[in-house]
């Protein structure tokens, strides 16, 4: 039996964090959030995360900081920056840390789960629910 895909989503808002989580399971995707940055790092299940998906603004360390933190240290897990931020030099910046793409909230679900979808390949994406 195929291992369900793991996604971790990074974010501050709690609120943010649970929809998220929510849509995810519902489409047959495995989810562990965590409040900050510092949180995801510090966490040893983060070689079994398939996909990220972060928050540009958080206390502490930000998600961009923690991308750049993450390339350095040589981790290429894809990663969706999800942000209200509508900053053409930070995009550009998550993009050339290798940002598997930069959505803007709202996000409607299908936006978020085709990038998601790409990020972790057809061939591990569940059998769940047709969208």
């Amino acid at each position: 039996m195929p291992r369900t895909p793991l996604v971790a989503v990074v974010d501050d808002d709690e609120a943010i964090r649970e929809a998220l989580c929510d849509l995810l399971m519902v489409t047959g995707l495995s989810c562990s959030t965590f409040d900050s940055a510092s949180a995801f790092l510090n966490d040893d299940a983060s070689p079994d995360i398939d996909c990220l998906i972060t928050d540009v603004r958080m206390p502490g360390m930000s998600g961009l900081d923690m991308l750049e933190h993450m390339r350095a240290t040589g981790s290429d897990l894809p990663v969706i920056v999800l942000t209200s931020v509508l900053d053409a030099s930070a995009r550009a910046r998550a993009l050339e840390l290798g940002a598997q793409a930069w959505l803007t909230k709202p996000v409607a679900d299908d936006a978020l789960l085709d990038e998601l979808r790409s990020a972790i390949g057809e061939d591990q994406w569940p059998d769940g629910p047709e969208r």
